[in-house]
């Protein structure tokens, strides 16, 4: 049976790379599983200018190499493969599973980073011009596109939101839209109406990025939805607002999930709905996506799993017992172990938590109730700090 780690951090990017630092620099040796593609978003990010630090701004790539390097100066381990399946315990002081690679990788914490990808098009030209006109996000990239005529793809608030803040930089901001009606808050429409400079089309999809000069964006292919008429707009920045994809399809009937699929927490933590788990970064921010945002909260996801190991018991590990099966946190010997039987002699029964294993009718007890009484002599036993 392998060991079993302090905290097993999933997935990468800012929030997963800060809880490892974290988690690291408070002696816990976080276990990273980062992932084949690790760095999360930010690799397919050119110019960062928004994060402090960077005075002079700062790749994308070169960022996250930097947040790696930090975590693992400090003694955080790097698995650099993909997380196959996670089982989670479902009682406080659990111990949870996670395969990598056909092993399995045991921790009494977890903390749940795996991101969000960005929903695509997956028209031509996108993947081509990404980060050489094609971004999808426009608070990190607007400033790039001073003076210039640009798009955005959607039709929601985050399109507006978008729209209006690029509005800011370029000579000309045109949304696109696939249907007649905006699925956009009546408020925000009205705020993009009333900027000079934004412009609503509709019902247009966009059929095709084309490169212009030096092979960055040039211009857009759009087609009307109801008449299929063709049209082309000369364009040199394109921002796709369509939405985001969580990444927790790794966890779903484990953890609470949104009708989104996003990770919810008991805000203001980062708990989740299973003890000893935790969610950090774009798996549960629907709102900021922001790398500085996602750091955060890789930083409350590290001291609330340090909080917890500091005050929830670890529920002992019984000898022989089958590999995975911890991770149910329902199984129990036949037999109560040592500690349990010295309890059984204590005098005349009263209200402790050692009061139900010297009831007759503990020896008849499920393996559930025999975890749950265990649980409860060791909480007792174990001294709490303040």
């Amino acid at each position: 049976m392998s060991e079993v780690e302090n905290v097993i951090i999933v997935g990468s990017g800012p929030a997963g790379y800060t809880a490892a630092l974290y988690t690291a620099r408070a002696n816990l040796k976080p276990l990273v599983v980062e992932g084949f593609a690790w760095g999360g978003l930010l690799q397919q990010t050119t110019d960062v200018e928004n994060y402090p630090g960077f005075p002079d701004g700062v790749m994308g790539p070169e960022m996250m190499q930097k947040f790696r390097d930090q975590a693992e100066r400090f003694g955080a381990r790097m698995l650099t493969e993909d997380a196959e399946r996670v089982q989670l315990a479902g009682e406080p002081g659990g111990v949870h599973s996670v395969w990598v690679g056909g092993t399995e990788h045991r921790a009494r914490t977890v903390v749940l980073a795996m991101g969000a990808e960005h929903k695509k098009l997956c028209v031509a030209g996108e993947e081509e011009l990404a980060g050489r006109g094609v971004s999808y996000c426009a608070t990190c990239d607007a400033a790039f596109f001073k003076d210039a005529s640009t798009i955005i793809v959607g039709g929601g608030d985050s399109a507006m939101e978008e729209a209006i803040f690029l509005s800011k930089f370029a000579s000309k901001v045109t949304v696109v839209h696939r249907r007649d009606e905006f699925r956009a808050s009546k408020i925000m429409l009205e705020r993009a109406r009333s900027i000079e400079n934004i412009e609503l089309l509709t019902p247009y999809t966009v059929t095709a990025f084309l490169p212009g000069q030096g092979g960055a964006l040039g211009r857009a292919e759009l087609r009307n939805v109801e008449t299929g008429e063709q049209r082309e707009l000369t364009v040199t920045g394109a921002f796709i607002a369509i939405g985001h994809e969580p990444q927790s399809a790794l966890v779903k009937g484990q953890v609470d999930v949104d009708e989104n699929g996003y990770v919810i927490t008991q805000q203001p933590s980062t708990r989740t709905s299973r003890p000893g788990v935790f969610a950090a970064g774009d798996l549960v921010d629907h709102t900021y996506r922001q790398a500085i945002t996602a750091a955060g909260s890789g930083c409350q996801a590290a001291l609330d799993a340090e909080w917890y190991l500091r005050d929830t018991p670890e529920v002992p590990t019984p000898q022989g017992m089958p590999e995975g099966d911890l991770a149910e946190a329902q199984w129990a010997p036949a037999t109560a172990p040592a500690s349990m039987a010295h309890a059984s002699t204590a005098p005349a029964p009263t209200a402790t938590p050692e009061a139900p294993l010297r009831s007759a009718s503990a020896r008849a007890r499920t393996p559930r109730s025999w975890a749950q009484a265990f649980r409860r002599v060791a909480s007792s036993l174990v001294p709490r700090r303040a």
